[in-house]
């Protein structure tokens, strides 16, 4: 009886204890950060440094400032309702949530086979094995931990220690390559070039599509939800935003001194590997092999990260489905990415970044069904009164968003036939 009542008192208001909470809120935030600072946003920073120079600082900016916008929003509001995003779009205006399921199921199948092939790359410049076997290696591995009987703890663990190496190692090619700061610097809030199509691939590649999702989902699972949590949430996806933010601006460094001290990266090339380059030459056969651990990393990551997220939108279809089908509803995704990874001939790299760009075009559907939600029906939310400086950033950004994917969808879609 009394372990009972000390059991409890340690208990945070929502049921959890302290240690619970904690653990939850860092795979939560982790599942975030590698998702969002996969292979695609590896192989676009290199394409766009290499194109733009310090001036891709500004789109770096922007994508921090989005992703601040949305994750706080959808964080919040999926906490707050306890219904995943489909039944909340569902909720909110019917029908809809059908629709972002399909959206997000098909985007993250489209990104997922750019993840392979970038665990693919990565493992072809670290071990020198041929990419379509190393990207079959890797899909192996995702498999083989979604059929593990602690699939959820082998996750967690995997995606927190995969994303602290790859900023340690990045942090280290940066400081290398000695980037121009002060210009960088400068450049984030003055840029001499602003191309939209960039920005809309680079957010696409870090917030778009499932990644938007993926934290928020991973929070409901754990059973992180209710108002009495919010305040941790917050936190936790205002660290979250932090570590990809600083994740994205080093690797922007580390490529920019390459760009910076005249080397010149091939980017248009049917074998092109821009971001390899830049680390091989910052760092020589060090670096490349650097390089391939941190795009294997963040590849093995992002499969991972996106499977489970697009799967756990097929509950709108099935409500009563188990954890167990879901798993193996998740090994079936991979098998699928992996088959289209194998038969499909686009380059991998030139795949990654049009993945990014595709996902940049499905972000304002979803936002703008989360900020409707918001604004008018609080009743999901038990009455809860929504922050109306955060709800007038969620519509700024959202008509951003809209206006971004205007303006960018047919040069993203070039992508698939550049040369």
């Amino acid at each position: 009886m009394d372990q009972n009542s000390t059991s409890q008192s340690s208990a945070s208001p929502g049921g959890m204890s302290a240690r619970s909470r904690r653990a939850a809120l860092t795979a939560a935030i982790f599942l975030m950060a590698t998702s969002a600072i996969g292979p695609g946003f590896i192989t676009q920073t290199a394409t766009f440094t290499t194109k733009l120079g310090s001036a891709f600082a500004f789109a770096i900016l922007a994508s921090i400032l989005i992703d601040f916008v949305v994750q706080l929003n959808i964080w919040r509001i999926v906490t707050l309702t306890r219904m995943r995003a489909s039944d909340i779009a569902n909720a909110a205006i019917p029908g809809t949530g059908y629709v972002l399921a399909v959206l997000v199921i098909v985007g993250g199948l489209f990104f997922n086979i750019g993840n392979i092939g970038g665990s693919g790359l990565g493992l072809n410049a670290m071990l020198g094995i041929d990419p379509k076997w190393g990207g079959a290696v890797s899909a192996l591995i995702a498999i083989a931990i979604f059929l593990s009987k602690r699939a959820g703890v082998a996750i967690d663990r995997l995606i927190i220690v995969a994303g602290v190496l790859m900023i340690v190692l990045t942090l280290y090619v940066a400081i290398v390559s000695g980037p121009p700061v002060g210009d960088a610097l400068f450049q984030t809030f003055l840029p001499s070039t602003i191309d939209f199509a960039t920005i809309t691939t680079i957010v696409g590649g870090t917030v778009g599509g499932y990644i938007t999702y993926s934290g928020a989902h991973r929070l409901l699972d754990k059973g992180t939800v209710g108002i009495e949590n919010l305040g941790a949430v917050n936190r936790a996806a205002l660290t979250g935003i932090a570590v990809t933010g600083l994740m994205r601006y080093v690797l922007f460094l580390a490529i920019l001194g390459v760009v910076a001290s005249g080397v010149v990266i091939d980017i248009s090339g049917k074998g092109a590997n821009p971001a390899a380059q830049a680390f091989q030459a910052a760092a020589g056969d060090v670096g490349y092999r650097i390089f391939g651990a941190v795009l294997w990393f963040a590849a093995i990551t992002s499969v991972i990260g996106a499977a489970y997220t697009s799967v756990s939108f097929i509950t709108v279809f099935k409500k009563d489905i188990s954890e167990r089908a879901r798993n193996i509803a998740t090994v079936i995704f991979i098998a699928v990415s992996l088959f289209f990874y194998v038969v499909i001939t686009t380059p991998p790299a030139q795949m990654l970044v049009f993945v990014g760009g595709l996902n940049g075009l499905i972000l304002p559907i979803g936002l703008s069904i989360f900020i409707y939600a918001a604004w008018a029906r609080s009743d999901l939310m038990g009455g809860y009164r929504y922050p109306r400086w955060l709800l007038a950033l969620g519509v700024l950004t959202c008509a951003l968003t809209w206006y971004m994917g205007y303006k960018s969808i047919g040069p993203i879609f070039a992508l698939l036939t550049a040369s």
